[in-house]
């Protein structure tokens, strides 16, 4: 995959998301998807699955009706490798971090979260 196409992943990635569109977020990842959330301190939880991870979003999803990704800067390191720098607002706060994202042929098959705290 080009560096064009992931960045063009990416963004459908986070439009899923700020749509809360769970299933459409899930078609984005490989079965086998990693994440690594921000919380708790000091390393977050590690997911690994489909299962596991679509009920990590879907209960971040729910559970912040008014949550929204606003994507400060992204660039891949190469092809199948990028980061996105983020605002994470949720209406009545908001939190800036950082995602290390692996592709693996059109879907994302890794996300690391890091958050400034």
């Amino acid at each position: 995959m080009a560096a064009e196409e992931t960045l063009a992943l990416l963004d459908r990635f986070t439009a899923a998301l700020n749509a809360h569109a769970l299933d459409a977020v899930m078609a984005l990842v490989t079965d086998d998807i990693i994440f690594e959330s921000t919380s708790p301190a000091p390393d977050g939880t590690r997911y690994v699955g489909r299962a596991e991870v679509a009920t990590a979003w879907g209960d971040l999803l729910a559970s912040t009706p008014k949550a929204n990704f606003t994507v400060e800067e992204q660039f891949c390191v190469d092809p199948d490798r990028a980061i996105v720098r983020w605002r994470y607002d949720w209406g009545d706060g908001h939190v800036r971090g950082v995602d290390v994202i692996r592709v693996r042929g059109d879907k994302i098959c890794e996300s690391l979260g890091y958050v400034k705290g």
